[in-house]
């Protein structure tokens, strides 16, 4: 962490904000995923509609990134961040308390709403107030905040569900979700607006013409647009395919106990932040593209092995590092990359709607996989939809160009 100690005040605070940011997102929105099995014999709801639970919160997250990145642009990203986290928290708290599939389903889309901005905005604020050398390593290095929320998560599960009746340890891992609102405290008192954000500002103010969302889509960008929106697609579609479902899988097809399915996915989730680590040095020593290629060859090589080899339970707890190594590590370049590729005028935009598109489309995973579960068996749809999806990130990333240590103007 030589590098952490290198950077000033400023960044520093930001560094800690974001990472905080989207650990706790991360646990409100992962500790989903440990439930469902337990609502599927709860609710009675088969596959197909816990399937559509994730994917509603995936496609309103892209709404909400897209909307979060255009208020950035306009409004700025320290405010727009605080909005974000505190609609996301109040929503995660009120799915603790519904009755029946219909409330979840249309809390879950709320959620997805603040979900999809907070990385959006959070993502940009990094890129702009961190120097070029660094940027790659801090911005992957606050993915790996992902790991620990989702850490968290499985430790509250086992807790929650080894004390109380499965009625009340589902809601009460959702009432968790208050704990974002008290991050806003911190950032309004210690997170400025970025520079290059306060000079673009500043510009409109003097007569400039503010850029349009749709500049995105101008033909100087329309490529870089669509090509990052595949690329995430591709990056998204592979995780939540399998990270929505792996519990399930884990305690459902390979009938493993609460317990021992917390030990099981806290093995990927140890994986999964070093995977972060290792891929955020990797984005600055090697390249943005560099790292994308790496870690989509190993995610494919992974995700076939556990999900379509017939492995012992022995040989699932050790390879559950390597999956969550590769899965993870493939984010740790995306936010940097995105921040380079697209101009300050339209950043958060630019950056926001191209991760969201990638998270929009991605989020139909879940619901594919839930649906062709039913008729192949959940290892392999799990198998299936990663594999097309990190095929998709391997073209994309050789059609774009490398931004390593570039400077934002």
């Amino acid at each position: 962490m030589q590098w952490y100690r290198e950077l000033n005040k400023t960044e520093r605070r930001t560094f800690i904000a974001a990472f905080g940011g989207w650990a706790i997102d991360a646990l409100d929105f992962m500790v989903f995923t440990f439930v469902i099995a337990t609502l599927m014999t709860l609710w009675g709801i088969d596959k197909g509609q816990a399937g559509m639970l994730g994917t509603v919160t995936l496609l309103f997250s892209a709404i909400g990134g897209w909307l979060a990145g255009i208020l950035a642009d306009r409004y700025g990203r320290v405010r727009v961040l605080q909005y974000t986290i505190l609609w996301f928290s109040a929503c995660t708290v009120a799915i603790g308390f519904a009755q029946n599939f219909e409330q979840l389903f249309v809390l879950r889309a709320l959620q997805g709403l603040g979900f999809g901005g907070e990385w959006a905005v959070g993502s940009v604020l990094m890129g702009e107030i961190v120097r070029a050398e660094h940027r790659g390593k801090a911005v992957g290095t606050v993915q790996s905040g992902w790991a620990v929320g989702w850490g968290v998560a499985a430790i509250l599960y086992t807790v929650a569900f080894s004390i109380l009746p499965a009625e009340w340890a589902w809601r009460s891992l959702f009432w968790i979700g208050v704990l974002p609102a008290f991050l806003v405290l911190y950032i309004r008192k210690n997170v400025p607006e970025p520079e290059v954000f306060q000079r673009a500002q500043a510009k409109v103010q003097a007569g400039e013409t503010r850029a349009s969302f749709w500049t995105i889509f101008s033909p100087a960008l329309l490529k870089t647009t669509v090509i990052t929106a595949v690329l995430c697609t591709g990056v998204q579609g592979g995780y939540y395919a399998i990270t929505t479902w792996l519990p399930t899988y884990l305690k459902v097809e390979r009938q493993l106990s609460v317990l021992n399915t917390g030990g099981y996915l806290m093995v990927i989730i140890f994986g999964s932040f070093c995977g972060y680590i290792a891929g955020a040095y990797l984005a600055d020593r090697l390249g943005r593209r560099a790292n994308l290629l790496i870690f989509s060859v190993l995610s494919t090589v992974s995700v076939y092995v556990y999900t379509q080899l017939p492995l012992t339970d022995g040989q699932m707890l050790f390879l559950g590092f390597p999956l969550g190594f590769a899965a993870s590590g493939i984010f740790s370049g995306i936010g940097a990359y995105l921040t380079e590729l697209f101009p300050s005028g339209v950043r958060a935009s630019g950056q926001g709607f191209a991760y969201n598109f990638g998270r929009g489309i991605g989020a139909l995973f879940p619901s594919l996989v839930g649906f062709l579960s039913q008729t192949h068996g959940l290892g392999w749809a799990i198998g299936a939809f990663a594999t097309g999806a990190y095929a998709v990130v391997i073209v994309t990333a050789l059609l774009l160009p490398e931004t390593k240590g570039r400077v934002l103007e």
